[in-house]
């Protein structure tokens, strides 16, 4: 029998997951759970009393074993008498993976007996420290989960060094009742090599519904001009699932969020495998899409991270995304798989490796109809007179512009319209402050852009590239002093989206309950943008209905000018959302 505490039950079960064989435990009440468990799971344990040996005692079973060796001690100073070991460990490039039992944080510094602030105290000596949760719901035990994975992950990534994992124990300590340790999940990760090259497209291939999500992300891949070009995007649009945002560059975007809301919970369309590429995702129904799928995910990324946004990882194939999508496209393509095959494998295997699987293609032609069908009713959609006609309008204009553009949009509803519209009248990518989706700084750093573009352009004796940046209203006069800046560029234009507050709010369900939502939540205002151009020297333009938006986006794309222009668009943000509602009501009955 084992503990009834999750957290070290999560922990024993991945300990023995990952192949920890050997434990050196130390005397106490509050880690005699933890020791209880590492004794009932096999894991071999050596007792030692004090602290300070003990740490090197496992120091000197870890030299001769060359494996990862348990230090698991109580609460209190205990963890502080096994530092010299640890940094000995440290400098020596030696597994020890640090197990403190902790007090619950309430306790701390209130004068309980054998409790000190415990999470980092050995910080500079371990690659990873980490404080598992006490799980109450399926929340926290993910996270204890992840917790315990990144920590040995990195025990041995890139070479050998000790982690510290603490593990708060509320009382009662002494209930064994658990008759199994839990199915954990277990993530691995595949470094760059040739085992990670083999890994991904055998996986990929052999599912029968493979799925390629793409997150945001910016490549500097190779031109298609370039003799070494290979085109894997048309290859994987024609064969294979791709959900992706128009804040990458490795395949464009698509309007996900509206197509996952078409589908609804339909079964048909969930993946078996994900290849998960890049960074952040805006969609919500995205994210629940795939955290509510039985997929088993792999995130490809050169970062050791754990990001797992899923809920779902089990694989880290540490490559650069656009390295990892050629992997899967020259394997496919070429006939050059003999490594790729174990030795059990037989012609009839490899020549099913070779060919389309008809699975793949069924599930493709699945999702290529919602697709086409999405296209036509977001085409056919005229939205009245909104936030959401504004972007349409731009995106329809830009597909007619001869110059090269880079086009900015801020977070909340601007960006949440960019991935509706990108796709829609001509392919782009997006340029977000994703990465913590903020409101600050999009103005900014649309003017920091287009500023090094105007250098680039003066010392190349081109003209400079345009730079295009949409914005709402709270984003823009929260960051109005990117206009005070002596940098500004002629190459600069920007669409003030306002409503009169943050209508993205007007979404939230439940919040309309509340008579604060509009004062002090939305951040109501009736504030113009005409004097912050005025006293920047900044071109202005206003547009209050339809007419004058479209007139305003025509001059806002061709006049020349020597100053950058402004064009605020007012709207009324209860007719903003209800475009919205009615686009995605009109979805919905179109079905599938």
């Amino acid at each position: 029998m084992f503990s009834n505490k999750d957290n070290i039950n999560i922990l024993t079960a991945l300990l023995r997951a990952h192949h920890v064989g050997a434990a050196v435990v130390c005397p106490g009440s509050r880690n005699a759970p933890l020791v209880h468990n590492l004794h009932e799971a096999g894991i071999t344990c050596y007792p030692v009393t004090d602290e300070r040996s003990a740490g090197f005692f496992a120091l000197g079973i870890s030299q001769a074993l060359q494996l990862p060796v348990v230090v698991c001690i109580t609460s209190g100073s205990a963890l502080l008498n096994v530092a010299p070991a640890v940094a000995e460990a440290w400098y020596q490039h030696v597994p020890l993976i640090i197990i403190s039992a902790d007090r619950p944080e309430a306790w701390i510094d209130q004068l309980d007996g054998q409790t000190l602030p415990q999470p980092g105290a050995l910080d500079r000596f371990v690659r990873r420290s980490v404080t598992l949760p006490e799980p109450h719901d399926d929340v926290s035990r993910w996270h204890c989960n992840r917790l315990v994975n990144q920590a040995l992950l990195d025990y041995r990534f890139p070479y050998p060094a000790p982690v510290h994992i603490n593990v708060p124990v509320s009382e009662p300590l002494f209930e064994f009742t658990t008759p199994a340790l839990p199915e954990e999940r277990v993530i691995s990760r595949y470094k760059t090599s040739k085992s990670s090259d083999i890994f991904l497209p055998k996986t990929f291939y052999e599912a029968a519904r493979p799925m390629i999500v793409v997150g945001q992300e910016f490549s500097d891949w190779v031109d298609e001009d370039d003799a070494d070009y290979i085109d894997w995007r048309h290859f994987f649009y024609n064969y294979g699932v791709v959900l992706a945002e128009p804040l990458n560059n490795l395949f464009g975007g698509f309007p996900v969020d509206a197509a996952l809301a078409m589908i609804g919970d339909d079964p048909a369309y969930q993946p078996d495998v994900v290849v998960y590429l890049g960074g952040h995702i805006v969609s919500k129904r995205l994210k629940r899409f795939l955290r509510q799928s039985e997929a088993r995910v792999i995130m490809v990324s050169p970062d050791p991270e754990v990001h797992d946004v899923t809920m779902r990882m089990t694989d880290l194939v540490m490559m650069e995304p656009y390295d990892a999508m050629s992997s899967l496209y020259y394997y496919y393509e070429h006939d050059t798989f003999a490594d790729i095959f174990g030795p059990n494998d037989t012609d009839e295997d490899q020549m099913k490796f070779y060919q389309l699987n008809p699975a793949h293609e069924a599930y493709h032609h699945r999702w290529e109809k919602v697709f086409k069908r999405l296209h036509e009713r977001t085409l056919n959609f005229q939205p009245a007179y909104s936030q959401m006609a504004v972007v349409r309008y731009l995106e329809e204009q830009l597909s007619d512009v001869f110059y090269d553009y880079h086009l900015h949009y801020a977070n909340s509803s601007a960006v949440r319209l960019a991935c509706l519209y990108a796709d829609c009248f001509t392919r782009h990518h997006v340029w977000c402050n994703r990465g913590v989706n903020g409101i600050e700084g999009t103005l900014s750093t649309a003017v920091g852009f287009a500023a090094s573009k105007w250098a680039e352009s003066e010392e190349k004796g081109e003209e400079a590239e345009m730079v295009i940046c949409v914005t709402g209203d709270l984003s823009f006069f929260y960051d109005q002093n990117a206009l005070w800046n002596t940098n500004l560029t002629p190459n600069l234009r920007v669409i003030l989206l306002n409503n009169g507050g943050g209508g993205i709010f007007r979404t939230l369900p439940g919040l309309e309950q509340s008579p604060v939502r509009d004062t002090f939540v939305s951040a109501a205002h009736q504030t113009s943008a005409q004097g912050i151009c005025t006293q920047c020297d900044v071109g202005y333009l206003r547009a209050t209905n339809m007419e004058e938006m479209q007139e305003g986006v025509v001059r806002l794309l061709t006049e020349e000018t020597k100053r950058p222009i402004v064009l605020e668009v007012v709207t009324d943000s209860v007719a903003d959302h209800k475009q919205l509602q009615e686009f995605y009501s009109q979805l919905r009955n179109v079905g599938r």
